[in-house]
């Protein structure tokens, strides 16, 4: 068994940003999760304002991505 590492608030800022700019439509649910959690991991309030335009940008797309839906369902019926 590997012991996991601790990441860094740098690390933990990479990863939402690496999050941002590889979600998919298919994934937004997952990516976002995964963003909430690294988010709630950060220690201090500075920590967290560095990633606010990622986490944004993360839920205008699952938004965005969730009305498109909406709308073909509605020109389907």
């Amino acid at each position: 068994m590997t012991p996991l590492k601790m990441l860094s608030a740098d690390d933990k800022l990479a990863e939402i940003r690496r999050l941002y700019f590889s979600t998919t439509k298919q994934t937004i649910r997952e990516d976002l999760a995964k963003a909430l959690d690294l988010l709630k991991s950060m220690h201090t309030e500075e920590e967290r304002e560095r990633a606010t335009v990622f986490m944004e940008g993360l839920a205008q797309m699952r938004a965005d991505w969730a009305r498109q839906g909406n709308r073909k369902q509605k020109k389907s019926r």
